[in-house]
């Protein structure tokens, strides 16, 4: 039972992580373009490309030649709960002593595997060492 809430979550990870970023780069700079992505993510334009066309067919961007990507609702959606598990699990791993860049490593593998259950623990948990 667990290999396939596993390979679901791989499933949906690769969509989570591009929205996230388109989402940081709106708000950091304005813009998302498809250089951005690529360079951040460490891969050719092509490959970018090729995944935002996908995103744009299931209805998560609009994109225009020339333009910035935006995120349509359904995009905004996936990319804020995507960012809310994501600072959770950092937030959790650094009070539990580990280190910045090595909880931001980890976060980001976490967040897409964790259950909501388990969210919701760390969660709680994050919430009380806040008020120690």
């Amino acid at each position: 039972m667990s290999y396939r809430k596993v390979r679901n979550a791989h499933k949906t990870e690769n969509t989570e992580d591009y929205l996230e970023l388109i989402a940081e780069l709106l708000n950091s700079k304005g813009e998302a373009r498809i250089v951005d992505i690529a360079n951040i993510l460490g891969i050719a334009q092509a490959t970018a490309n090729k995944t935002i066309r996908r995103l744009q067919t299931q209805g998560y961007i609009k994109r225009e030649p020339y333009r910035s990507i935006f995120l349509t609702v359904k995009g905004q959606k996936i990319a804020s709960l995507s960012k809310k598990r994501h600072n959770t699990v950092f937030e959790f791993l650094l009070n539990l002593g580990i280190d910045k860049k090595t909880a931001a490593a980890d976060a980001e593998g976490i967040e897409h595997h964790v259950s909501d259950k388990t969210l919701k623990k760390m969660d709680k948990f994050n919430y009380y060492k806040k008020k120690i």
